[in-house]
């Protein structure tokens, strides 16, 4: 008997729900990306963090790996999280969507909606107070504004509820060009100052 005929109360839970998230997450065929990614890209950090940092895709290495953030990109929000003072520990990346976009494209309307549930629910097993929005598709996708775009959101914060949200520029679009480097740098040290604020890490040691 399968499990999905067994009633939900009946139903014994995962023993990890971490890791059966993680599972449904590489078995996924909501959306069309799943037909030629090599790995789905879930997240890396700490599964539970004060601070989520969510981008827009995987890239091509990402998708090679596993892991969200690990090409260029990546290596330049690292050293941006290191000069801030801020380990593996103290953070949670994702994406809006989890299978790389063709030719590096960016996610559809349409493929960040069918991956919605999945963000929903691992930002349940995170549960952030702050969350940075790297790229205009970040930005759009988790707030549903979708006519604003990022040069006129960034830098500044967005209080929802409880949580607060800060949109930058994406470190690929920083690596392009290197005029907007102390924007983003700007708005890094702000993320490091509202966790601070929030009594969620200690201050820098001077």
């Amino acid at each position: 008997m399968s499990d999905s005929s067994i009633p939900a109360s009946k139903q014994t839970p995962p023993a990890n729900p971490w890791l059966h998230f993680v599972e449904r997450c590489e078995a996924c065929t909501a959306c069309s990306l799943n037909q030629e990614r090599k790995q789905a890209v879930v997240w890396r950090g700490s599964v539970k963090a004060n601070l989520m940092i969510i981008g827009e895709g995987p890239g091509e290495r990402e998708d090679e790996e596993g892991l969200p953030f690990v090409g260029r990109s990546g290596e330049l929000l690292d050293t941006l999280l290191a000069a801030q003072e801020l380990g593996p520990e103290s953070y949670h990346i994702a994406n809006v969507v989890k299978c790389r976009p063709p030719n590096n494209r960016e996610p559809s309307l349409e493929e960040a909606r069918a991956c919605r549930p999945l963000l929903n629910e691992q930002f349940r097993f995170v549960r952030p107070q702050v969350i940075l929005l790297m790229g205009g598709s970040a930005y759009k996708y988790f707030t549903g504004d979708l006519d604003t775009g990022i040069t006129k959101v960034r830098g500044r914060w967005i209080q929802k509820g409880s949580y607060w949200i800060m949109p930058t520029f994406h470190p690929a679009y920083i690596l392009r060009d290197s005029r907007n480097k102390a924007a983003l740098w700007e708005d890094m040290t702000k993320v490091r100052d509202k966790l601070e604020e929030l009594r969620l890490i200690p201050p820098v040691k001077g």
